[in-house]
């Protein structure tokens, strides 16, 4: 591939992202490709696929060349986000709903272990949830692996997030979870496993995918625990259903719909997502009840951001967990998966994903946005059309998806991606398997991770099998893209993961079916679009068949886009994907339609046709789906009439409904022959590109041949072919014969089932084409005759003659129908009379003679196209008449329009119809047109008014609008008002104060003048006045407001030219110019000698009083305003304050004053003051000379080189006399109140002098360490301002030395023996003496090793001689003089080891060694207490022992009581007691049943004492220490003599467990001995006490089962049942005594009662004896049988005057003795409100026949005999039972009336008849049975 080769897989380069760093992540490949290789993406992905694909993902780096503009504007762009917990990522619980969870789990209690819940459980002060808690632990395997990894700190993050656990804690809650959990964990462990059982038996069955099988016929229902199922009778048929299924809302197929434990809401098994084969054993919960609204999860929507913004919190983010250094990806990368994983806090970033491109624009240049200024229009067109733009990639040549018409987001509109440091995009697949291409445009890298498509099965298992929780509340989980797991993990369960690093301007391509996921390395922008070469099309098959799995909706249809590719202009490298893909889909479609002939859909219809056929999507909005798999139905469907507007797929056509199949119809868009035509197609193009073998085109070729279909017809069987060829008969029959419609409609309907099939259906399709075309013509006759012969009847509808001409032109006939015989006749008549109108319509005809024409047309039964031409002409000439009419006689009526006698005129000269109005029109038309010429001539030349009024006159009379004549009225009438408003002007003019209106309104008169046609003579004096009145309006304006002086002026020349100066408001100006002209003389004056301020201050004055505005006084303003500015300026310098403490304090500057002398030489007024500033200023200049000289004096000072001690050369005494010079002269600055630059230099050499003095004076003494830190702070000012020095070099360098020294003698741990070292050989280097300091730091190193040899020594001794004492005085003594060094660090580290063993040791004491004892002491007595333990087990063996009380656990010798049953001692003390004669202790009564507890824990200790596990722990990490301790040999001996008990106690548990005799005595002896044993120890064993725990469980477990036989009471079988299964549950073995004798008390149980129960619904079968005989056999067993023995009782009973027993035909009781009668028995129709039976109440025979039963037939059967009647001696009425069960009650229907007395009985159970007198013809037998 040349420079295209992808780089080899680097592996050297991988990165580690698990959080141990044990893993590495290879990389995925690399390609390069050349500008050639770079034209076509599609080409080059195709080319690099076999390279690439096994990685499932890959890099691409475009060539240099290749720079794509960023199209979006950064500054108006704003896009919304998503927030993304990233620590739930993965460490997240499942969104559980612990309502459900306690449902199920208090079921599991009260059903198997007979208790209820508790109504809290606590743990750290709050409620603990057992829900989280329990799948907490299945998120990491189960309570076992949890115990053993030691996980309970992870799972307590899941019970209570963000918290902290301790050690402590974790037992507690490994604690908790085993009392109240681990059971029920085992239980539902056991249960999955038999479900994954009946999983793969039913998967293994041979039954077609999505067929469910119903378990026995059973529905799910509420019915108790473990009970959820009852029989439905499919027969009943109900008006309305009782459940409705929540995915396809159908009530049907009731016996496959699962309901859920908690809601009862339903689902059908088949709908589920996925589905279920069949109904799951145990309880069912819906994924709404097991998934809580609250613990949800998922990416809520965020902030709407800038992109400015969002990178402000974006570089917020990244600094937060980097600073401001960069980080490595490694760094990134772990961080990363750190969080995930729940072990770096809660994090949450910003996410702008999936941002629609159409929407919020693309990063990419598109021909329909607008161009930013700043991209050339060349670069942006190139790049617009450039095929590696993601807006062009799905459009391409050779990409699938260019037939799919809309825009789908995501898949043919780019996402565009706006990330930050740690956003993350999860694991997941692309939507239908498609290929995706991601650009990052800009920005910080992108870290990917895939695993190829190959191995998408194993990653879906660890994926499950790592998140179990998860993926049982949410099925689909991998499909909410919202979960990720450490690609580490994968890798340890043997999936391939690969990694990418995205960088700016690379592309990244994922395959088909790769997962992958990642994050951002920090703020980018990438975009992302699907594509779909050919080679995607299997693996879009296969995405469409998950979709149909999961029943999730597709983005489009797979079938639909293969057929629209197959039809349209393909690539030839499609052709072997395409053909493949048609044959697949084509072999299903026949399969499944072929089955649905056979199971009896013989309807069916095509589809109604697509808007456009050749691309896929147009009518997606309106496309239908299957309501069970949600997918779109584009070749074929089926739909029921009980459910029209709902359809399924073919191969869920058994789940629309319950109808027969031939009610159902199938929808079809194809039949298979244009399928296969679509195959044959492809394959022909794909042969002529590569010739392939004969074989292969066979084997197309045989695709087409339809199966062998049989199916079987009245009994016989026939064939699909057989069946079409008798049809194809038939129908040549019926074209032959007379026309029928209902023949031809049955044969339509027939050909149905043939429609659909290949071609071999040709024959059928063409012969149902020809019987279309014949019924269609056939039935086109005879409704025309009809029409023609019913006219009269109905004469609104008539045949058009041009229909009847084409059906009569059919040639040959297509059927046998001879009414267009009859037809051609009327035909033949029509004709002629449309020739006549014909005719008619071509001349000029008057309007009657039309009108005759047009009656005869409408008469004819047959429409002619001549009869409409006739009736619009004849409409048309009427309207024109009336029109005519209306214009020309309605005098009354405005003038007429010229325009519209032309078109009056022309109307009548095309209809061709002669009218009398017609030359009244042309008269008046020739008046108007003389009229319009004589307009014509006037306008053309030039109007005068006179003209105009001459001509207006003439034409008076004149009833037609001219536009000429009235335009010049309109003229006329303009002219006229013009001159009347200027003559109303013109009255008193001169006296008007509005003159500015004058001028407006003048103004506009001139201006409407200008635009008039005709010559007005007045407008000349308008102009004139029109200046006056301007005249006139400046005057009135200078009245009022002060103008300018030459504005006056002007004003004054003009009222002169205008003649009108002598009216008063001209007069006034002149009088205003004078006086102004008079001040401005004096003005000038003053300004030019400088005077004072007084003169100026008169001029501002008197200028006041003139009205108008002089162009001086602004000159005279300013220069006063300058004067009062300066002389405001010198005050503060004339007058300084003086107050301030600092001379940092003051205001003024010396600058200031000399700017200020400097403005005083520009003033035109003369003052004072300007003498007084000049004298301040030269003060100034002199202090600062004398400032001058003394800094000089400082700095020479600065370069002095001796140093010394500061005394011996006198520097000392120069130093203050300096300073005290520089405070005289800062003093003195402050008198004249100036800020003077030289002051901060002055002050910062006397605060330096002064330091220097400081240091100088610590040469002979030894400083504190606050001394030299005060001297160092200054030292670090100092050393930045002056270095240039050598004093203060000097001076700074001595106080850094000073400050080691300091540090290293009051601090020697913080630093080592070197720098001690170190600072001794730096002070020979600097000028400044310290000798009592260098003491200091010399004595410190001699101390320090001596201490090092005194370490040394103790090391070097023997193991038994080193003491904890002397290790603990090193230690204490090295902290005081010993520097950091290796010897220090090991003292430290071995005494920390040893008090941190201690403190452990005493931790796991407790309280003993607390507060009773210490440590060493408690220990002593931990191992008396195990000594005590073993005398017990001794004792037991049959040894002697001592007297040991067992409550006190001592041997002192004081007045003992024996126990009457183990004859162990206790103290009477002990016991509270004086004197006993006899005394059972605890632990007999514990094994003589008083105390006795389900589980068998009621003496064990709780757990509270010291722990052998962790004691024995505590021994091995103290054999490590390098001193010798006590504790430490008294705890070896103490764990020793544990192990020594707890192998005592495994041999008792081990008898127990094979102990199978009935005598308990020597089992209950061996484990009293053990409780007591472990009562006495004061240590805990885990493992001893788990052991003891069960076998007091399977002791207590015999106790109750022989007390239970022992029993005068009957034991239930329920309780057997019961007690058996807690048999099995603690592994009592088979062989046990009382196992085995409640088994056989349960199978005999058992046997009696199926023998019961089929004599009770035996409806009488069985014999009263034999029933008698089973009741005896029953009351003898040795287990209560009630319910069974009242059944049997009912059973026995007799009624009626039939005597048999109960059934279920409906009965009648009698009102007085309350037995019960057959209805129909006793000749009942229907029953009454009261009924007296024969026996209580005789009737005769003539009283019958007078009833309402005469209309029963059996009355009147002649074989009818009246039964004998019950013996009437009834002394007292029979009541109805009373007694009877609820179930019982439930089953006995009675009918609405009030008495209650008709009954409808359903069934047997429960039902109940007590206390019944038995009738005489039973009571023999009654007698016999109460005998026994």
């Amino acid at each position: 591939m040349g420079k295209g080769r992808p780089r080899a897989v680097q592996t050297g380069q991988s990165l580690s992202v698990s959080c141990s760093g044990s893993i590495v992540i290879p990389e995925g490949p690399v390609f390069h490709p050349t500008e050639e290789e770079f034209r076509d993406p599609l080409e080059y992905i195709y080319k690099i696929r076999p390279q690439a694909e096994p990685y499932g993902i890959c890099k691409i780096v475009p060539p240099k060349g290749w720079s794509p503009p960023f199209a979006l504007n950064s500054d108006s762009f704003t896009f919304p986000t998503k927030t993304q917990a990233i620590h739930q990522l993965q460490a997240r619980p499942a969104s559980c709903d612990s309502k459900t969870f306690e449902l199920e789990y208090s079921r599991f209690l009260e059903g198997h272990c007979s208790k209820k819940l508790e109504k809290k459980v606590v743990f750290e002060g709050e409620e603990l949830d057992l829900c989280k808690l329990f799948n907490g632990a299945r998120r990491f395997g189960g309570y076992d692996k949890v115990v053993k990894d030691k996980k309970w700190g992870e799972i307590f993050k899941f019970v209570r997030a963000g918290r902290k656990i301790s050690e402590c804690a974790k037992h507690v809650l490994c604690q908790l979870y085993y009392k109240h959990l681990y059971d029920y964990e085992c239980f539902y462990n056991r249960q999955n496993r038999n479900r994954v059982k009946t999983c793969k038996r039913g998967s293994h069955e041979d039954v077609k995918r999505d067929e469910v099988q119903p378990m026995s016929s059973k529905r799910r229902r509420k019915n108790g625990y473990g009970d959820k199922a009852y029989l439905c009778k499919m027969e009943e048929k109900e008006d309305e259903h009782d459940q409705i299924c929540e995915q396809c809302e159908s009530g049907l197929h009731g016996e496959v719909m699962l309901l859920c434990d908690r809601c009862n809401k339903g689902w059908h098994i088949y709908c589920l997502s996925p589905p279920l084969k069949q109904v799951p054993p145990g309880n069912w919960y819906c994924l709404e009840c097991l998934n809580s609204d609250k613990d949800s999860f998922g990416f809520v929507p965020g902030k709407q951001y800038s992109l400015e913004a969002f990178r402000r919190v974006a570089d917020r983010a990244k600094r937060k967990w980097f600073g401001s250094r960069p980080a490595s990806r490694v760094q990134m990368e772990k961080k990363f998966w750190e969080i995930v994983e729940g072990s770096a806090g809660e994090v949450e970033v910003m996410y702008g994903s999936d941002l629609d491109t159409s929407v919020y624009g693309s990063g990419f240049p598109r021909l329909n946005d607008q161009r930013p200024e700043s991209i050339e229009a060349k670069v942006w067109e190139e790049y617009c059309s450039n095929p590696w733009n993601l807006n062009n990639l799905p459009k391409l040549k050779g990409s699938m998806l260019r037939v799919v018409n809309h825009n789908i987001t995501g898949v043919m509109v780019p996402w565009l991606y706006i990330g930050m440091l740690f956003s993350a995009f999860c694991w997941h697949f692309e939507d239908h398997c498609f290929y995706s291409m991601n650009y990052l445009h800009w920005g910080e890298p992108k870290c990917w991770y895939s695993v190829p498509g190959s191995e998408a099965s194993a990653f879906e298992k660890v994926m499950r099998s790592c998140l179990p929780d998860l993926f049982d509340s949410q099925p689909d989980l991998l499909f909410q893209l919202v979960t990720m797991l450490n690609p580490s993990v994968l890798l340890e369960n043997h999936v391939p993961v690969y990694s990418v690093l995205q960088e700016p301007g690379n592309f990244v391509i994922t395959f088909p079916r790769s997962y992958h996921g990642g994050f951002n390395l920090g703020l980018n922008c990438a975009e992302a679009v699907n594509f779909a070469p050919a080679d995607w099309l299997p693996h879009g098959g296969s995405g469409a068949e998950l979709y149909k799995l999961y029943r999730k909706a597709a983005v489009l249809s797979h079938e639909e886009l293969l057929c629209v590719v197959a039809k349209s202009d393909w690539d030839g490298k499609a052709s072997p994907y395409l053909r493949k893909e048609l044959l697949r889909m084509y072999t299903k479609e026949r399969n499944w339609r072929e089955k649905l002939w056979k199971c009896g859909i013989i309807r069916s219809s095509p589809m109604p046709p697509k808007k456009s056929s050749e691309y896929v999507g147009t009518d997606t909005e309106e496309d239908r789906t299957c309501v069970i798999c949600k997918q779109y139905l584009y070749l074929s469907a089926v739909v029921c009439r009980c459910r029209p507007f709902d359809f399924v797929c073919l191969e869920h056509w058994e789940h629309l409904c319950e109808c027969q199949s031939r009610k159902h119809r199938l929808l079809y868009r194809h039949n298979l022959a244009e399928l296969y035509d679509l195959v044959l197609k492809v394959d022909i193009e794909d042969s002529e590109e590569a010739p392939r073998s004969d074989s292969s085109r066979r084997q197309v070729s045989g695709f087409n041949k339809t199966s062998s279909l049989v199916k079987k017809v009245k009994g016989a069987s026939i064939t699909y072919a057989q069946l079409a060829e008798q049809w194809l008969v038939r129908s040549r029959k019926v074209l032959q014969s007379p026309y029928s419609g209902h023949a031809y409609a049955t044969l339509l309907k027939e050909s149905e089932q043939f429609l659909w099939a290949g071609t071999e259906m040709d024959s059928v399709r063409n012969a149902v084409k020809n019987l279309i075309e014949a019924q269609k013509w056939a039935k086109g006759i005879r409704d025309c005759l009809s029409k023609v012969e019913n006219q009269t009847n109905n004469p609104g509808e008539k045949v058009h003659l041009d229909y009847v001409d084409k059906l009569l032109s059919v040639d040959p006939l297509p059927c046998n129908e001879s009414g267009h015989l009859k037809l051609k006749d009327f035909v033949e008549e029509a004709r002629l009379l449309d020739q006549e109108i014909e005719a008619a319509l071509s001349t000029s005809s008057k309007i009657n003679e039309l009108e005759l024409l047009y009656s005869k047309a409408h008469s004819l039964p047959i429409h002619l196209k001549q009869s409409e031409k006739l009736s619009k002409k004849l409409s048309s000439a009427k309207a024109w008449k009336e029109r005519a009419i209306k214009h020309l006689l309605d005098k009354s009526s405005v003038a007429i329009d010229i325009d519209v006698l032309y078109q009056l005129r022309s109307e009548i000269l095309e209809l061709l119809v002669e009218v009398p109005e017609t030359e009244m029109l042309l008269n008046l038309l020739r008046q108007a047109e003389a009229c319009q010429v004589h307009c014509r001539s006037l306008l053309s030349g030039s109007i005068t008014l006179k003209g105009v009024k001459v001509l207006l006159q003439e034409m008076d009379g004149l009833n037609v609008n001219v536009p000429e004549l009235t335009l010049l009225k309109q003229y006329h009438i303009d002219a006229s008002r013009l001159i009347d408003r200027f003559n109303s002007i013109l009255v008193n003019v001169h006296e008007r104060e509005d003159q500015q209106t004058i001028v407006d309104e003048l103004d506009c008169i001139l201006k409407e003048g200008a635009t008039l046609a005709i010559q007005v003579d007045e407008m000349p004096l308008v102009k004139i006045e029109l200046e006056k009145a301007c005249c006139r309006e400046k005057a009135l304006k200078a009245r009022t407001t002060k103008m300018p002086l030459d504005f006056l002026q002007q004003l004054v020349v003009e009222a002169v030219k205008l003649r009108i100066e002598g009216e008063k408001s001209f007069a006034d100006v002149s009088r205003v110019v004078a006086a102004a002209m008079h001040w401005e003389e004096r003005a000038n004056d003053v300004l030019a000698r400088n005077a004072q301020m007084s003169e100026f201050a008169d001029l501002l004055r008197t200028s006041e009083d003139i009205a108008t505005i002089l162009p001086s006084v602004e000159i005279v303003k300013d220069a006063v305003s300058k004067a009062e500015t300066w002389l405001e300026k010198s005050k503060s310098f004339l007058e300084p304050d003086l107050s301030v403490a600092s001379s940092s304090c003051f205001s003024l500057k010396l600058e200031d004053l000399q700017e200020l002398v400097s403005e005083s030489k520009f003033l035109m007024i003369s003052l004072e003051e300007q003498s007084m500033v000049e004298i301040v200023l030269n003060k100034c200049k002199e202090w600062e000379h004398g400032a001058f000289s003394l800094l000089q004096e400082v700095q020479c000072l600065y370069n002095t080189i001796d140093i010394g001690d500061g005394k011996s050369n006198g520097l000392v005494s120069k130093i203050q006399q300096l300073d005290t010079s520089l405070k005289s002269v800062i003093n003195s600055s402050l008198s004249l109140g100036f800020n003077f630059h030289e002051i901060a230099k002055l002050e910062n050499a006397c605060s330096t002098l002064q330091w220097c003095n400081q240091v100088l004076l610590f040469c002979n003494c030894n400083p504190s360490c606050e001394d030299v830190e005060s001297l160092m702070a200054v030292a670090e000012h100092l050393s930045i301002m002056c270095t240039s020095h050598a004093m203060l070099s000097s001076l700074i360098y001595g106080v850094k030395w000073l400050k080691k020294a300091s540090d290293v003698i009051s601090a020697p741990l913080t630093c080592r023996l070197s720098d001690a070292e170190e600072i001794l050989a730096e002070y020979r280097g600097i000028n400044v003496s310290f000798p009592m300091m260098v003491a200091q730091v010399t004595d410190a190193i001699r101390k320090h090793r001596l201490w090092q040899e005194d370490v040394r020594h103790f090391f070097a001794l023997e193991f038994k001689d080193r003491s904890l004492s002397q290790m603990v005085q090193l230690k204490e003594c090295g902290k005081g003089v010993a520097f950091t060094c290796t010897e220090l660090d090991m003292v430290l580290s071995e005494v920390e080891k040893v008090e941190k063993w201690k403190q452990r040791c005493s931790n796991i004491i407790g309280t003993l060694a607390r507060d009773v004892y210490p440590l060493l002491g408690a220990l002593e007595k931990i191992k008396e207490s195990l000594g005590k333990s073993l005398d017990i087990y001794e004792k037991l063996r049959g040894s002697e022992g001592k007297y040991l009380c067992m409550l006190c656990a001592s041997y002192e010798n004081l007045e003992f009581l024996t126990c009457s049953t183990c004859k162990n001692c206790y103290h009477l003390r002990c016991l509270g007691l004086k004197f006993v004669e006899a005394h059972i202790c605890p632990y007999c009564h514990f094994f003589l049943g008083e105390l006795v507890t389900q589980d068998g824990s009621g003496l064990l200790a709780s757990g509270k004492q010291p722990d052998l596990k962790m004691l024995t722990e505590l021994l091995s990490d103290g054999e490590k220490f390098c001193v010798r301790i006590e504790e430490k040999d008294m705890l070896q001996q103490l764990v020793d003599q544990a192990f020594a008990c707890r192998m005592r106690l495994t041999e008792i548990v081990d008898f127990e467990m094979s102990y199978l005799d009935k005598d308990l005595t020597v089992v209950s002896n061996k484990l009293t001995a053990a409780l007591k044993a472990i009562e006495v120890a004061i240590t805990y064993d885990d493992q001893g006490n788990c052991n003891l725990e069960w076998a007091l469980a399977r002791h207590s477990w015999r106790l109750r089962v022989n007390r239970l036989l022992d029993s005068s009471e009957k034991p239930t079988i329920k309780q057997i049942q019961q007690l058996l299964k807690e048999g099995m549950d603690l592994n009592i073995l088979p062989g046990d005594y009382f196992r085995k004798k409640l088994t056989e008390l349960k199978d005999a149980a058992l046997q009696w009662a199926d023998r019961a129960n089929k004599v009770v619904v035996d409806s009488g079968a069985l014999g009263l004896d034999k029933v008698y005989e089973l009741i005896v056999e029953g009351e003898k067993l040795p287990v209560l049988m009630e319910k069974e023995l009242e059944l049997l009782s009912v059973r026995s009973m007799l009624h009626c005057i039939c005597r048999k027993p109960y059934e279920e035909r409906s009965m009648i009781a009698c009102s007085r003795c309350g037995e019960w009668y057959h209805i129909a028995c006793v000749k009942l129709v229907s029953p009454p409100k009261s009924y007296i039976c024969a026996a209580c109440k005789p009737q005769t025979e003539d009283e019958l026949s007078l009833s309402p039963l005469l209309d029963d037939p059996r009355l009147t059967s002649t074989k009818f005999v009246e039964p004998k009647t019950p013996s009437p001696q009834h002394t007292k009425p029979r009541k109805r039972p009373k007694n009877l069960g609820a179930s019982a009650r439930q089953k006995i229907l009675t009918a609405s009336d009030s008495n209650d007395k008709l009954r409808h009985s359903s069934g047997m159970d429960g039902l109940r008849w007590q206390n019944r007198k038995p009738f005489r013809r039973v009571a023999k037998k009654r007698s016999e049975y109460e005998s026994y």
